[in-house]
């Protein structure tokens, strides 16, 4: 904690997506830090991955200055030597908030001002802690020993993304003080609520309980935000948000920005698919000389598969084409789930290609009027790209960025790489028939649920202060959805899949010149949990018919009726009619929309209401 590395624990590559990236908080067994910017990162140790859709989309956000996507740096041994350079290996922390507690006397104060040290365990580096050197308890009678120090547990946080320790001294004095006196946190209750949690000044007696940090009274207890980012060392100017206490740990001091998409083939012809995937190495080459080097280098590091099966003349060839105009050497589309909804309602679907395999079949039995086709992906390959964070506030749909939380940098500058995962897995597609689709749509009943759902939006987000016109997805994506998630329940208990690893896309676009009515259930898991063949298996018409009935007839009656079926958007301002936990909500992992937009009642007759169902008896 002097200069010099030490390691403190270990996650999963990709949780610094999901749940840990720059700016969050990692809470340890012992200590708390902070994740740093991607510009502290070993650059060199982060593998690239190539997605030339996806990165596309990830420059028209950031900048074109972003050359690639890369993945987090990690120990590639499971025994690691501790005092080798592979047990350093890993994304660099600080200790974060940097006020410490010492268990044995309550003292609070900051980890600068030397009172604390870092104890350092090589070879358990989870129990690395800190230490209030030569403690003497509460009453200062008892025989001076090192007793523990854990992480203050309160810190501020703002709707600009902004995350600074909790003003401690401010707090308890009731504003500015001269007092500099020695601080102690304490307990005066049997539990653990704000009202009995204490800090106290023993030099000027001042106390006062957490309960006064939070809600209204807060806002006039606490102090004006100071723009701090701690994962950059930076204070922006001027933050005009007001500063509000969270709890360590808390879901809402950290909300990743990402992108995903799936590795499907852009061209017929694989070595012109390759050639675009991996354009940024081709881009600047002006000779069949220079492509020779090229595949050479590719073909030891492994950057791009399969390029050293073909002759450098005909990589020549297909790089020239693309500069004279023959094809693309970029992906310019914004839409990424328009590019997959080609592939995958492609007569003739890819059956080849390293990254995406498939294979069509009939739709099941009894379910022909309603399901035009279904695709088993036996392979694919989703990438997901971290673009910034939010706090306080998760991210939300608008067009207007006015609207929207202030998304947090990466790093201090212009990012020249974001960090990414891949995870590899199979899937199954559905395809619905597009008349049947458009005359559900049109039935009077649909329109009323499409109503209540629509001013459930328009409530949740006046709620917020935001555009209540923008951001719903229209009745068409709630029916969708709600199957999707139906059929991510049923297929838990078929596959043997751990639930969380089932993910879905949602394809319902009716803006563009083909609409879209389909949805993409796959596994995608960062090991083998999502490549042993057990999803894909259940989408053949035998087995995909049986699990769309018994999923339908769960859905019919909820455990938690007549409550669930009764509830009605606009009443409480939600973003789910007939919908729970016991019936059709999945795991926030799974789900492309957080749990919003779900209604059974669109798909089968409930309790409330008998005549919207997509999948009505006739």
């Amino acid at each position: 904690m002097t200069g010099e590395k030490t390691p403190v624990g270990e996650v999963r590559p990709s949780q610094l997506l999901w749940t840990y990236g720059p700016g969050a908080l990692v809470d340890l067994p012992s200590l708390s830090v902070v994740t740093l910017g991607i510009d502290r990162w070993e650059v060199n140790r982060c593998q690239p991955i190539e997605e030339a859709r996806l990165l596309a989309a990830v420059r028209k956000e950031l900048g074109p200055q972003v050359e690639s996507l890369r993945m987090p740096p990690f120990q590639k041994s499971d025994i690691v030597d501790p005092f080798s350079a592979e047990a350093y290996v890993g994304v660099p922390v600080r200790p974060f908030p940097r006020w410490l507690r010492c268990v044995k006397c309550g003292l609070l104060s900051a980890y600068d001002l030397g009172l604390f040290e870092c104890k350092e365990n090589r070879f358990r580096p989870e129990r690395t802690r800190f230490v209030h050197n030569d403690c003497r308890g509460s009453k200062g009678d008892q025989p001076a020993r090192d007793a523990d120090a854990v992480p203050a547990r309160f810190l501020l946080a703002c709707r600009n993304g902004h995350l600074d320790d909790f003003p401690w001294h401010y707090f308890v004095h009731n504003g500015p003080s001269g007092c500099k006196g020695t601080l102690r946190f304490f307990e005066s209750g049997a539990s653990l609520q704000t009202e009995n949690l204490w800090v106290k000044c023993d030099q000027c007696g001042a106390s006062r309980n957490m309960a006064h940090a939070f809600g209204k009274v807060g806002q006039e207890n606490l102090p004006r935000c100071r723009g701090r980012h701690p994962h950059m060392d930076q204070y922006d100017d001027d933050c005009r948000e007001q500063a509000r206490a969270v709890l360590l740990g808390a879901t809402n001091s950290w909300f990743p920005i990402r992108l995903s998409a799936l590795a499907i083939p852009l061209a017929r012809d694989p070595i012109s698919q390759l050639v675009q995937d991996g354009w940024d190495y081709f881009a600047d080459l002006d000779s069949e000389a220079e492509v020779a080097v090229t595949i050479n280098t590719l073909k030891k590091t492994g950057a791009l598969p399969g390029i050293d099966k073909h002759s450098a003349s005909a990589v020549w060839e297909i790089v020239r084409s693309i500069k004279e105009g023959g094809g693309t050497g970029g992906v310019t589309a914004a839409d990424i789930k328009g590019p997959e909804w080609e592939v995958l309602t492609d007569p003739n679907p890819p059956t080849d290609w390293p990254h995406f395999l498939s294979k069509a079949v009939a739709a099941p039995k009894g379910f022909e009027k309603r399901i035009a086709g279904v695709l088993m992906l036996e392979r694919l390959r989703e990438v997901n790209a971290l673009l910034g964070f939010t706090r306080v506030e998760a991210p939300e749909e608008t067009a207007n960025p006015a609207d929207r939380p202030l998304r947090a940098d990466l790093c201090k500058d212009p990012p020249k790489w974001v960090p990414a995962t891949q995870v590899h897995g199979e899937g199954i597609f559905l395809r619905f028939d597009e008349e049947a689709v458009v005359a559900w749509e049109a039935h009077p009943t649909v329109a009323v649920r499409n109503a209540a759902l629509l001013a459930g939006h328009r409530g949740w987000r006046n709620a917020r202060k935001l555009d209540p016109d923008e951001g719903y997805p229209g009745i068409r994506y709630a029916m969708l959805h709600t199957l999707s998630h139906l059929l991510i329940r049923e297929l838990a208990l078929e596959c043997g899949y751990n639930a969380a690893s089932i993910r879905e896309r949602i394809y319902a676009d009716t803006e563009g010149d083909e609409k879209q009515a389909g949805i993409l259930i796959y596994t995608a898991a960062a090991d083998s949990d999502g490549t042993l063949g057990g999803l894909v298996a259940l989408g053949r018409p035998e087995n995909l018919g049986r699990l769309l009935g018994q999923a339908l007839d769960r859905a019919a009656i909820c455990s938690s009726d007549p409550l669930c079926s009764e509830h009605t958007p606009p009443d409480d301002r939600t973003l789910h009619a007939a919908a729970c936990h016991a019936c059709s909500f999945v795991s926030e992992t799974s789900c492309e929309m957080g749990n919003r937009y779900i209604d059974r009642a669109l798909l089968v007759p409930t309790l409330e209401v008998s005549d919207a169902a997509f999948f009505d008896k006739g």
